[in-house]
């Protein structure tokens, strides 16, 4: 699956219930299960990372997955916002 990442850090608590830690490597999608592991890939850089999902979202037309900003920051579009992604179940 492939699309438009976007990322997000705030404080509150995530839909499984944990707290948001922005530097953890999770991530936030509509319909995958929680705790599913997401190779997110940076089509643009090549730059990869593996993440667990424990959020729900984007809620924003045409993203497919929102990112912890440590994420992010490994991928190398923080400071852009966002970023075209290939996403690759792992686990």
């Amino acid at each position: 699956m492939s699309g438009m990442a976007s990322y997000y850090g705030y404080g509150g608590r995530t839909a499984n219930g944990e707290r948001h830690n922005a530097q953890a490597m999770t991530a936030a999608h509509r319909t995958l299960p929680f705790g599913t592991k997401v190779r997110v890939t940076n089509t643009s850089n090549g730059r990869s990372v593996v993440l667990r999902i424990n959020d729900r979202g984007p809620f924003v037309k045409g993203r497919v997955i929102d990112v912890s900003t440590g994420a992010a920051e490994v991928l190398g579009f923080r400071s852009r916002g966002v970023a075209k992604v290939q996403l690759a179940v792992v686990e």
